[in-house]
């Protein structure tokens, strides 16, 4: 008798089935036409329903039509087996539920058979946040380096900081995008949603420094408009932007993991910590949901704590 890969001696489905790839080539492009998912989000839940599709053949099922409530709690073990985190695997079944949705509106399910099933109780880690004299040699360590490309990298990272950007979004700035007279910046963001954000004269007066000096000799290309440009000319892509942040993190000496992300929690935490209203910051880090920008209430909170356990004569 054959066995499956996972050992079972069930006989294993003919997998991909045509018309169940259809429904999930249609349901992707759904997500990025019709709801504007940017292309990375299309091509996280592609994974995780591929992941889905896998542990469906494993499981012995042979068309998206059969599946049932007991499958999907299959596909959460096979997440575990397969060393998924709890986060990986709860973003999973989200993707899996709307997917399932999708399916009931094209007939294909009779009924949302992801209802009932219970997702993984992710834990909420505080994010890492930097104080102001590390964040201080953070960003004043391209004055450092000799190389010719320091303004534009220390243009990156007093963006970062001063506007809270993820890293896709400042790969993504235009020339145009940032306003100096009025000292904002246009960000467009996940989704391709565009928020308004006021930037720091510093930042400005970096930004400007590398426009006027290292940009012209790096534009091969007179039409480019990517503000943030490579040695050879071409934008700079998240990566390229991960590896920087990286670089200057070990000429500061910087302890920790520290990435384009550490520096946007301490710009909402600063924000914060000063006085700044939630739905404020919100908008200026293009949060969809409030409860995410949340998170930045509980750093504070700790750092009070921190506070209140050194002075108080009672902590």
């Amino acid at each position: 008798m054959n066995m499956n890969p996972t050992g079972s001696s069930r006989p294993q489905p003919s997998w991909p089935w045509p018309d169940d790839l259809r429904h999930l080539a249609e349901f992707l492009d759904y997500l990025q036409v019709e709801c504007g998912l940017a292309l990375n989000t299309r091509l996280a839940y592609g994974r995780d329903l591929r992941g889905f599709l896998a542990s469906l053949a494993e499981q012995g099922v042979g068309r998206l039509a059969e599946i049932q409530p007991i499958h999907l709690e299959g596909f959460l073990r096979w997440g575990r087996k397969s060393g998924l985190g709890p986060s990986s695997i709860a973003r999973s079944m989200a993707a899996v539920r709307m997917f399932c949705r999708y399916l009931v509106v094209q007939r294909v399910l009779d009924k949302d058979i992801s209802d009932h099933v219970d997702t993984p109780k992710k834990w909420h880690r505080l994010p890492t946040v930097l104080d102001d004299s590390t964040v201080r040699l953070l960003l004043e360590a391209p004055k450092a380096q000799t190389g010719r490309l320091a303004p534009r990298d220390r243009a990156m990272l007093a963006l970062l900081y001063a506007t809270g950007m993820r890293a896709s979004e400042v790969c993504g700035l235009d020339i145009s995008d940032v306003n100096f007279s009025l000292g904002i910046v246009r960000v467009l963001g996940k989704g391709s949603k565009e928020r308004i954000v006021p930037v720091a004269g510093e930042a400005l007066d970096a930004v400007k420094a590398y426009l006027e000096g290292l940009r012209p000799a790096l534009a091969k290309d007179p039409a480019q408009r990517r503000l943030l440009l490579s040695r050879t000319g071409k934008p700079l892509s998240r990566i390229d932007v991960h590896k920087l942040v990286r670089k200057y993190v070990r000429l500061a000496a910087v302890r920790g993991h520290v990435s384009p992300h550490t520096l946007r929690h301490c710009f909402a935490t600063q924000l914060l910590s000063h006085g700044a209203d939630l739905r404020s910051v919100q908008e200026m880090l293009g949060h969809a949901d409030i409860a995410t920008t949340q998170i930045y209430t509980h750093v504070d909170a700790s750092r009070l704590k921190a506070i209140h356990k050194q002075f108080h004569p009672r902590a």
